[in-house]
C-alpha cells in the first residue's frame, strides 16, 4: 500500500498549458481502490495475484519523492517529524490487525501452523516480511509452508524499507548537488535512472533465476519505487493534449485490469512483466485530470471509489487473513461466488471500522507543541503489545511441542514397530499422537549440532559427522537428498550404539545422479554431483547410504534413474558397497495436517497402497545390476497391505506433504539395523 493519507503534487491541467498545482488529486485515490480491488478480487476468487500490489510500489515512489522534494526547496527534510507521521500512518491499522490476527490464529488455525505464523507475524511487525519469505524459499526445508495469514505483509514490509531508505537517500542527493552546484532534480534525476535499471537488471535476472525469491526480494522491486520517483521529477514538464491525455488515462485503466487475466503474475513476476503494471501505473497518473466526462480519470475521482481510496490501506491489511480463515473454517479449498462475497463483505466492514475507529483518530493526533518524540512512543506502545503477544504464544507452542515428544522407548507409541510380524499392542487406549502437530512440521532428522543439508541453490560440498570417540569401527556416508536424509534419524543411534562414523553429504532436491532429476536442468546439482562421487571414491567410506528410487506419487510410477545406476557402478569400480532405499509416498496433502483437521482414521488422510506402489520394485528391470547395491525396501513399515496411513502405531509418520518425521523414523531403528547389518554383512 502507498503510504495512506499521503497527499499529491502537481498534474498537467488540459489543453497542454503550463502546469498548474493541485494539492489533492482524487483520481489517484480512485487508483488505489482499483489496485486494491484487483488485488482482492484476483486473491478471493481467481486464487490470482494481479499487479496491483505493483501499482502502490509506484504511487509510492511518486508521492514519497514529490514531498522530499518539495520539503528540501523548503529547506531540507525534517527526519523526526516526517517519520513520527508515518508512524501514526502505518502502524496502528498493520498492528492491529497483526494482534487480531494472532487472536483468530491461536483459536482457530491448526496447530501444526503455530510456529510459521509466529515468526512472520513478528517479521511482520518489524517490516521484515518480505525477507522471511526470502529465507523460507532459500530454505529447502521451509519450502512445503503453507501461505501464512499474513504472507500479504511482504510489500508492506518493501514499503517500510523504502520509507526509512529513500529520504535518506534523497537528502544525501541534495547535500550532493549542493557541492557540485547542480540542480537537484537533474541529480535525481540520474541517480534515480541508475536506480532504475539497475535494479530492473536484478529483477530480471534473478525472477529467471530463482522466481520465488525474486518475487518478495528488496532488490528487485526498488526499480518500481525509482519508477514512481522519477515520474514524480518530470511530470510538471509533460505537456500532453487532452486527447493523448483521454487515450493515456483508459489504456492505463485497461492494462491495469487485464494484467493479472493476460500474466500468470506469480510465476512471472517482477522481471520484465511487472513493467505491465507499473507502466500502466504510470500512464493513468501522467494523463491526469483530462477535463473530459468520459475520461479515466472521471471514474476513478467518483466519491465511491475515492472512499475506497481512503479504505484501500485497511482493506489490504484485512482480506487476506479474513480470506484464509474463512478456508480455515469451512474446510474449504476455495471459495465460490456466494463465500466470496462473504469474505469482501467482512473485509471491507472492519475496513471501515480500522479506518474509521484507528487510522483516523490517530492520525489527527497532533502532539502538544508540535513534537515528534510523542508519535515515537505511540508506535513502541502499539508495538509491544504484538512482540509479547508473539512471546507469550510462543511459549505455549514450545510447551505443546515438547509436552508430546517421543525421546525413548514408550509403549503407548512402538511406531514402526506396530509393523513387525506377530506384533502384540501393550499400551494404553487412546493415547496421543507423536509428535504433537505443533511440533511435526519442525520434526527433520538431523546430526546433533550439525547443520547439513545445503540449499539447492548453493554450489558448495558441505559435509557433517557425527561426534565419534577414537577411531571409528566403520564409517558410513549418507549422501543425496532430503529423502536419505531423514534416516539419519536411525542410523545416527546405530553409529552411536556401534561407534561408527557417519558423514552426511546432502543437498536440497538433489538426489545421487548424474543427472539433475528433481530439478531437470540444475546444473549445480550435476557439478555438485561430481564433486561427491569424487569425494567418495578418494575417501573410501565402508558403505554408502542412498535412494534406490523416486517418484512414488499417485498418477506416477515409481523409476530408479538411469543417472542413480551411474553412480552406483561409479562406486563399484572402487569397491565400495551401496544401500539403496526405496523412497517414500510422495502426497498432494500433508497427512498430518489431515489428521488434525479430520482425525487418524478418516480415510482421506489414508492412501491405497496399490495406488503407490507397484508389485515390482523399480530396480528390478535394471540389465546387469551393480553387484555392489544391496537394495532396502521398507514399503511394509510405511504402508499396511492394503493403504499407506498417516499414522502407526500412534505416531504421525509424515511431517508434512512428502517427508518421514523424525521421529518416526527413529521408531525404524531396530529394523534398519537388522536390515543394514544382514546387507553388509558385519
Amino acid at each position: 500500500m502507498s503510504l495512506p493519507g499521503s497527499e499529491v503534487l502537481r498534474v498537467a491541467p488540459s489543453g497542454g498549458a503550463r502546469p498548474e498545482p493541485r494539492r489533492y488529486r482524487p483520481e489517484l485515490q480512485g487508483l488505489r481502490a482499483l489496485a486494491v480491488l484487483l488485488v482482492v478480487v484476483y486473491h478471493v476468487w481467481l486464487d490470482r495475484v494481479s499487479g496491483g500490489v505493483d501499482v502502490f510500489f509506484v504511487l509510492s515512489g511518486f508521492l514519497i519523492t514529490g514531498q522530499l522534494v518539495r520539503s528540501c526547496a523548503r529547506g531540507g527534510i525534517r527526519f523526526r517529524p516526517m517519520w513520527g507521521r508515518m508512524i501514526r500512518r502505518l502502524f496502528p491499522a498493520a498492528l492491529t490487525v497483526l494482534l487480531a490476527v494472532m487472536a483468530v490464529s491461536f483459536v482457530l488455525l491448526p496447530e501444526s501452523r503455530w510456529f510459521q505464523t509466529i515468526r512472520e507475524v513478528v517479521a511482520s511487525a518489524l517490516y521484515l516480511e518480505n525477507w522471511q519469505l526470502v529465507a523460507d524459499s532459500t530454505d529447502y526445508f521451509a519450502q512445503h509452508n503453507t501461505a501464512s495469514v499474513v504472507q500479504h505483509f511482504w510489500s508492506l514490509s518493501i514499503q517500510g524499507q523504502f520509507y526509512v531508505v529513500w529520504p535518506v537517500l534523497v537528502a544525501g542527493l541534495a547535500l550532493l548537488a549542493v557541492r557540485l552546484r547542480r540542480g537537484l532534480r537533474p541529480v535525481l534525476v540520474g541517480v534515480f535512472g541508475v536506480v532504475f535499471a539497475g535494479s530492473l537488471a536484478v529483477s530480471v535476472w534473478l525472477t529467471a533465476v530463482d522466481q520465488p525469491m525474486a518475487y518478495f526480494h528488496s532488490a528487485t522491486r526498488v526499480w518500481e519505487f525509482a519508477l514512481g520517483g522519477l515520474l514524480a521529477l518530470v511530470i510538471d514538464a509533460v505537456r500532453l493534449p487532452r486527447v493523448a491525455r483521454w487515450v493515456l488515462g483508459w489504456l492505463g485503466v485497461v492494462g491495469l485490469v487485464s494484467c493479472g487475466l493476460v500474466l500468470q503474475v506469480g510465476t512471472v513476476f517482477p522481471g520484465w512483466a511487472a513493467l505491465w503494471p507499473t507502466l500502466s501505473a504510470v500512464a493513468v497518473v501522467t494523463a491526469g485530470a483530462t477535463g473530459s466526462r468520459s475520461g479515466a480519470d472521471r471514474l476513478l475521482s467518483t466519491r465511491p471509489l475515492e472512499y475506497l481510496g481512503n479504505l484501500s490501506y485497511a482493506l489490504y491489511l484485512w482480506h487476506w487473513p479474513v480470506l484464509l480463515f474463512y478456508l480455515v473454517a469451512r474446510d474449504e479449498e476455495r471459495v465460490g461466488l456466494r463465500g466470496g462475497a462473504v469474505v469482501i463483505g467482512v473485509s471491507l466492514g472492519l475496513s471501515v471500522l480500522t479506518y474509521h475507529l484507528v487510522e483516523t483518530p490517530v492520525r489527527r493526533w497532533s502532539p502538544a507543541g508540535g513534537r515528534s518524540w510523542p508519535a515515537y512512543r505511540l508506535g513502541v506502545l502499539m508495538l509491544a503489545p504484538v512482540l509479547l503477544t508473539a512471546a507469550a504464544w510462543q511459549v505455549v507452542a514450545i510447551e505443546k511441542a515438547s509436552a508430546y515428544a517421543l525421546t525413548t522407548d514408550d509403549p503407548d507409541h512402538p511406531g514402526a514397530l506396530a509393523r513387525e510380524p506377530g506384533f502384540e499392542y501393550w499400551g494404553a487406549d487412546d493415547v496421543p499422537l507423536v509428535p504433537s502437530f505443533v511440533g511435526v512440521p519442525q520434526d527433520w532428522a538431523i546430526i546433533p549440532n550439525q547443520d547439513c543439508t545445503i540449499s539447492p541453490r548453493n554450489p558448495d560440498l558441505r559435509m557433517c559427522r557425527n561426534w565419534v570417540e577414537g577411531v571409528p569401527d566403520r564409517r558410513i556416508v549418507v549422501v543425496g537428498d532430503s529423502h536419505v536424509e531423514q534416516y539419519l534419524a536411525a542410523l545416527v543411534p546405530i553409529a552411536e550404539d556401534r561407534n561408527w562414523e557417519v558423514t552426511a553429504m546432502l543437498r536440497g532436491a538433489c538426489p545421487f545422479s548424474t543427472d539433475s532429476e528433481a530439478r531437470p536442468g540444475d546444473q549445480r546439482c550435476v557439478d555438485w554431483n561430481a564433486d561427491v562421487v569424487q569425494e567418495i571414491v578418494g575417501t573410501r567410506p565402508d558403505a554408502v547410504v542412498t535412494l534406490a528410487s523416486r517418484e512414488v506419487r499417485v498418477g506416477l510410477t515409481e523409476q530408479t534413474p538411469p543417472g542413480f545406476v551411474t553412480q552406483w557402478r561409479t562406486l563399484e569400480r572402487a569397491g565400495i558397497p551401496v544401500l539403496a532405499v526405496r523412497d517414500n509416498p510422495r502426497y498432494d496433502f500433508k497427512p498430518s495436517a489431515c489428521v488434525e483437521q479430520h482425525g487418524v482414521d478418516d480415510p482421506r488422510c489414508a492412501t491405497p497402497r496399490a495406488e503407490l506402489y507397484s508389485a515390482e520394485p523399480p530396480w528390478s528391470g535394471i540389465p546387469d545390476p551393480p553387484a555392489n547395491v544391496t537394495f532396502l525396501d521398507f514399503t511394509d513399515y510405511l504402508c499396511t497391505e492394503t493403504v499407506c496411513p498417516p499414522a502407526i502405531g500412534n505416531v504421525l509418520v509424515y511431517l508434512d506433504d512428502n517427508h518421514l518425521s523424525a521421529t518416526y523414523v527413529r521408531t525404524m531403528t531396530p529394523i534398519v539395523e537388522r536390515e543394514v547389518l544382514a546387507a553388509l554383512g558385519w
